[in-house]
């Protein structure tokens, strides 16, 4: 079992940045890719960057581009999300996951995800 605990939500002004942390605990794997995702309300969770085990592999969602940043940190088992240039648009609940044996694209489309965090709220200001 793998449990994933999100921090680093707020309040911001749009413009300002934030920086979200998912911290891994519980069983290991070798291989894996890590995500973070988000829902606005009355709309479906949605793809926002994902992030292979070895840092190798990078992916964003094209609404995230440039302004959003994944990167990890094996040792304290962290995934982190730069987020600058935050538009009202970015307000969601962000939710991390964690994939094992899977792939950046399967993650892409949601597929394949073994474990979710329990989401930390966005809210960008206009």
């Amino acid at each position: 079992q793998v449990q994933l605990v999100e921090s680093g939500g707020g309040l911001v002004q749009a413009g300002g940045s934030l920086r979200l942390s998912c911290a891994a605990s519980g069983r290991t794997f070798s291989r894996y890719f890590m995500g973070w995702f988000r829902q606005a309300p009355g709309k479906e969770r949605e793809f926002v960057a994902t992030i292979s085990w070895s840092g190798a592999t990078i992916y964003y969602a094209d609404s995230v581009k440039g302004r959003f940043t994944i990167s990890g940190d094996n040792a304290k088992r962290t995934v982190y999300l730069q987020m600058n240039s935050l538009k009202p648009e970015d307000t969601a609940v962000y939710y991390c996951a964690a994939a094992f044996d899977g792939s950046a694209q399967a993650m892409a489309i949601m597929r394949g995800i073994n474990y979710w965090g329990q989401g930390t709220q966005v809210t960008v200001s206009s």
